[in-house]
Formats: structure tokens, sequence, C-alpha cells
């Protein structure tokens, strides 16, 4: 029998995983919003509980998982709460506001053998898990040098606003730590190989945003009312050169004011054999770089894949399997791996570790933008 969950948080990212645990066959208990209010309309449409406050959700004896999709200022307590009460925890990113935080989160987990995992679904894509099989085998050689991107336009007008724009709700860096950290996860997951300094230069496009009177929505259109102006000292644009372990460079580029890219996420790999490319808005196909004879394009297929991929692709070829997908499947090795029950096996999924090398990498980012230096990981912080 599987676990029950919990969502805490009722924003645009608990519909996905709540529709993403029902179709991997998890029950869904309840849902604690900011209030039951705020989470009256999702608790309605999934049928769940709508728990009156995070004791109430504690004390229930069927949730043996939460999944926490508050706001980052909110991932520290609610994370500490549960991991003392003895539940297992999948938490979106990033993990915490501070490297210092997560640091905590990382020996609390450590210390209540209760499994802890990070959301970065994105590694879940089946032709990255194929990308990843290829470079372990190596079919794509030594690898000479990675790059790509990470893009959206959600915030491109002065006029767009959310929490996630404000340092004390979301963090000092933004786009970096919010849509840059899947990136960066992807390509350390994909290479085997850790981040290990970077060069950073960041611009925050507006300097003042207008902010509706009143909360809005990720990824909501904001109409026309009332506004007031605010302050905005976090990035909108960062453009990072990294050096991997084995001296592996790399450079990205990472944007929520980029017209037209509304979630675009793309690498490219270079190896000594062969190059590997990329692209979430095409994500049914990989393009398999040659020097000596044609090029391939590899197109998403169970029946042509490594089996390490082609296990967490449930579709035959020419059967679209995209965004909500990648969650399915990062739920389906979470709680295959509470099911078996062994907890000192190799995790399966994105963990507390590695959330917490992310928000370190970002802390070395931060420190190389204000210093106009190269900033090694270890430098930088904890």
């Amino acid at each position: 029998m599987k676990q029950g969950a919990a969502i805490i948080g009722s924003g645009f990212i608990a519909p996905v995983h709540i529709e993403a645990l029902c179709r991997s066959g998890i029950p869904v208990v309840g849902v604690l919003g900011s209030s039951p209010a705020r989470a009256a309309g999702l608790a309605s449409a999934w049928n769940l509980q709508n728990y009156e406050n995070l004791d109430a959700l504690l004390r229930d004896e069927r949730v043996g998982v939460a999944h926490v999709t508050s706001p980052n200022r909110h991932h520290v307590a609610h994370t500490r709460a549960l991991l003392a009460a003895g539940k297992h925890v999948l938490c979106e990113k990033p993990l915490a506001m501070t490297s210092q935080e997560s640091a905590e989160l990382v020996r609390l987990a450590q210390t209540s053998r209760c499994v802890a995992g990070v959301a970065y679904n994105v590694r879940y894509y089946p032709l990255c898990l194929e990308a990843r099989a290829r470079v372990k085998q190596g079919a794509v050689g030594g690898i000479h040098h990675v790059s790509g991107s990470y893009a959206q336009d959600w915030l491109l007008n002065q006029t767009d606003y959310n929490w996630r724009v404000l340092a004390e709700e979301g963090g000092e860096l933004r786009a970096v730590a919010d849509i840059g950290t899947h990136w960066m996860d992807l390509m350390q997951f994909i290479t085997g190989k850790k981040i290990e300094s970077v060069c950073a230069d960041l611009r925050v496009v507006h300097p003042t945003r207008s902010r509706p009177v009143g909360e809005v929505e990720t990824f909501a259109k904001v109409g026309a009312k009332e506004t007031v102006a605010v302050p905005i000292t976090t990035d909108d644009y960062g453009a990072i050169l990294l050096r991997f372990e084995g001296g592996i460079p790399g450079v990205c580029w990472v944007s929520q004011v980029h017209a037209g890219c509304k979630n675009r996420i793309e690498f490219q790999l270079a190896g000594a054999q062969t190059a590997l490319s990329w692209c979430s808005e095409r994500p049914e196909e990989m393009s398999v770089g040659r020097r000596g004879r044609p090029n391939e394009l590899l197109l998403r297929d169970p029946a042509l894949m490594d089996s390490t991929a082609a296990a967490f692709s449930n579709y035959p070829g020419g059967h679209c399997e995209g965004y909500p997908d990648t969650f399915k499947q990062l739920f389906r090795a979470f709680y295959d791996y509470i099911e078996a029950g062994d907890f000192n096996a190799p995790r399966t999924f994105p963990t507390f570790e590695d959330g917490h090398y992310e928000l370190r990498v970002c802390d070395a980012i931060l420190k190389s933008h204000r210093e106009r230096r190269w900033v090694d990981i270890a430098e930088a912080s904890v």
C-alpha cells in the first residue's frame, strides 16, 4: 500500500503535484493552504481534506509523505516540522532561502531517518535520462563542453508582478534560483560532474515593478487594477560561466524576460564522439551530432532507448510525454524507494543534498556577480 500524501500550498504547482500523484496511484489525503479559505477551491476540486492548520496535518496518521509546495520562505519551517513528526518530505525547489538553512535541513533529514527529496522534475524527461545513460556508457566520449539556457517571458513587462520578485519572499536570487537551478541540476545529473566554480553576470531589467493591490498567482495575467511601485533587487537575467569537475567548461543563461519563451529549457553537450542537444519545447526529440556520418534525430521511444531511461517512459513512441509526466515519474521513483524500505540504498531521486548543493552554487553565483570574478563553490558557502 502506497503512503498517503498531503500537499502544503495551494498555488500554481500544487495541482500539478496532486494530478501526478493520482496518476501514479498514490492516495492524496488533504491540502494545507495559507488559510482554509485559500485552499477551499483546490480541496473541493480534488475531494480532499482541507486542513485547518499544520498541526492538523501532522496529526493525520493517514499521511506518510508531505509535498511542500508553499512559497519559498516557508519551506524550512514546514520541512522542519514534518521531519520532526516522522513524515517523509518532497520539497519544491529551492529547498530553502539560504544554504545555511538547507544545510540544517540536510542534517535533520539524516537524523530523522525520513526520506527527503527535492522536486527537480526536469531530470525525468525520458530523453534527459537517455542522455545521462549515453554519457555513463561512454557513447558520447569525453565531454568537451556543455551549454544551454532556461528562458521564460512571464515577467517581461514592468507591470508583471508576483511574490517571487521580492528578495524577502523568494530569496536574493530569483531567475537563477527559481529556474536556473533546474538547468544546473540537470547538467550535473547528465554529466555526473559537480559544478566546482562559476563566473556570473546578473541583471535586474526592471528595478521597479508595479505591484497590484492584492496578491497575484504565479503565471497569472494581471489586468488593470490599482498598483503601487515597489523596488526590485532580484535578477531577471543571468549569464554564467561554469567549470565542472575534471575541468569541463560550460555556459548557461537564464531569463524570465525573454519574449516568446513560455518555459523553455535546453542543453547542448559536446563530446569527443557525439554531441547531444535537447529542448523542452520539443521534448520528444534529441539531436545526436556526429562528424564522420549523418546526424541522428532520436525520437522518444522506449524500444530505442537505454533500459534505465525506458523505465521512466510509459507510452510507445509517437504518444507524447511531457511536463506533467516528469512529475509522475519523479514521484514513482520517490514512493517506490520508500516502499522498498531500504533507506541505506542509493537514492534514485533528487535528494536534500542535491538541493543544498544547488543553493551553494547560488551563493557562489551571487558572490561572483558582486565581486566580478570567478568563485569556487567551496569558497562561497558551507
